[in-house]
């Protein structure tokens, strides 16, 4: 499982480089795009959704990267799986709205595919780095 980024390229568990910042993690560079994408499909909603679906994608979307940006700022890990935890449900809860527009028709089931598939993606990924820092966590006990 690919968990960290290294200049820009995707490293394996054999030669991960030490994690000093929350942007040293591919999750939170792959949110990061994610809500760019959401942010241009949002450009596609009717005027009508300005201040309803469009407002609740774009505010669930940047909610992933910055819970996971927020928790690894904090001081105990306990506090960093609680942000991972949100961003984990803003993801799911991003996705539910991504399905919405599409029931209403707002969005083809092409134009939203790439962002659910971002949506898989990084939930398997935080899902590997809450692991992790679970285990590491019982070891610290």
């Amino acid at each position: 499982m690919r968990l960290m980024s290294s200049g820009g390229k995707i490293t394996g568990p054999a030669q991960q480089p030490k994690i000093t910042s929350y942007r040293d993690l591919v999750v939170w560079t792959r949110a990061m795009d994610l809500v760019e994408a959401c942010y241009k499909l949002t450009k596609l909603l009717p005027q009508s959704e300005i201040y309803g679906l469009s407002s609740q994608l774009r505010r669930a979307a940047v909610s992933i990267p910055a819970n996971i940006a927020e928790g690894h700022g904090r001081r105990n890990l306990g506090e960093y799986l609680q942000h991972l935890s949100i961003a984990n449900g803003s993801l799911k809860e991003l996705e539910t709205h991504l399905l919405i527009a599409g029931r209403l028709n707002y969005f083809t089931a092409n134009e939203i595919a790439p962002a659910l598939d971002s949506c898989a993606e990084i939930g398997r990924m935080l899902s590997g780095l809450i692991q992790k820092l679970r285990q590491r966590k019982l070891q610290e006990r």
